[in-house]
């Protein structure tokens, strides 16, 4: 493979893992270097280059490293969008994310995307975190609109992606799913693997948990109102996780089906409502909350009226 750098395990990283110690000689994050022995930029020499391990192998003092160093990165340029500022300090702030917007750069999606839009109106967010995802702590997709946490200084981002890795940050979502259900409340616990850019529940896949209160029901058609709390975040958890019970989300054409015309808002029903987490500076309780967008409020006031239980004003 051309362009290859050679390396070799030093004492010093003895029995440490393969992704940890690319992490450290090619200079690159943990992340960044997990990516690289997945897509087969990276392997362990034993009896050649095909020789490869998997991230959590645990290499040897001497044993030989070959990778191919990553492309140079393409700085990242402000663009003027207007941002739905909800909380702002100088550490942090909470954005409302409207439906359609990329969360950070990707393949297709280079200019307008909410990190450039960061960038235009805070100018210290670049360099904080990981290429491309400049002060981003956890992502919403294309399609989910809603409360999305945002660092604006190193010292932040650490602590807020430590407090999502120890669950301690609250995430609330509104989501509308075909069918009924026959309890208040419930959680999924299932692994969630990858097949290409598609999730399924597997035995295989990541440990995935989804928290899901009832709120209300409608009969014509059968739809359902659930109030959903993430413990973990995976990609497409709940419409993942929503879908394997038979559930799925109203305008998901991925993993369920659409509603009838004026129910279906023509995108994923999926809003995150409410953020909650103790400050990484202050130590104060933050709670945010993002009231439904118009498109989704409209399919409510197309349904009326629920059958059972209420929905939110």
């Amino acid at each position: 493979m051309g362009g290859e750098t050679h390396l070799t395990v030093p004492d010093s990283l003895d029995g440490a893992r393969f992704d940890m110690i690319l992490a450290r000689l090619a200079g690159v994050s943990r992340a960044r270097a997990r990516r690289m022995i997945e897509t087969g930029r990276s392997g362990r020499i034993t009896a050649g280059p095909d020789s490869r391990c998997r991230p959590g192998t645990r290499l040897a003092a001497g044993d030989g490293l070959w990778f191919v160093p990553p492309e140079t990165t393409r700085p990242l340029r402000p663009h003027p969008v207007e941002l739905d500022v909800r909380y702002e300090d100088r550490h942090l702030a909470v954005i409302g994310k409207p439906a359609g917007m990329v969360t950070h750069p990707a393949p297709g999606h280079g200019e307008a995307t909410l990190v450039s839009a960061l960038l235009h109106r805070w100018p210290e967010v670049e360099g904080v975190g990981e290429y491309p995802r400049w002060g981003i702590v956890h992502r919403l997709d294309k399609d989910t609109s809603g409360a999305i946490l945002i660092a604006r200084h190193p010292v932040a981002h650490r602590r807020l992606t430590d407090a999502i890795a120890a669950r301690e940050v609250n995430r609330c979502y509104l989501t509308l799913t075909h069918g009924g259900f026959g309890v208040a409340s419930g959680t999924i616990d299932a692994p969630i693997d990858r097949r290409r850019a598609r999730r399924f529940v597997g035995p295989g896949g990541k440990p995935a948990v989804t928290h899901y209160q009832w709120l209300a029901t409608w009969d014509r058609p059968l739809l359902s109102l659930l109030e959903v709390t993430l413990e973990t975040g995976r990609t497409h958890q709940i419409r993942v996780h929503l879908g394997s019970i038979g559930r799925p989300v109203v305008g998901d054409r991925v993993y369920g089906r659409p509603a009838r015309a004026g129910v279906d808002p023509g995108r994923v029903w999926l809003h995150a409502h409410r953020l909650g987490f103790v400050h990484p500076v202050t130590r104060r309780d933050v709670e945010v909350e993002v009231s439904l967008p118009s498109d989704l409020r409209s399919s409510l006031d197309v349904l009326g009226r629920p059958v059972s239980g209420e929905a939110p004003d």
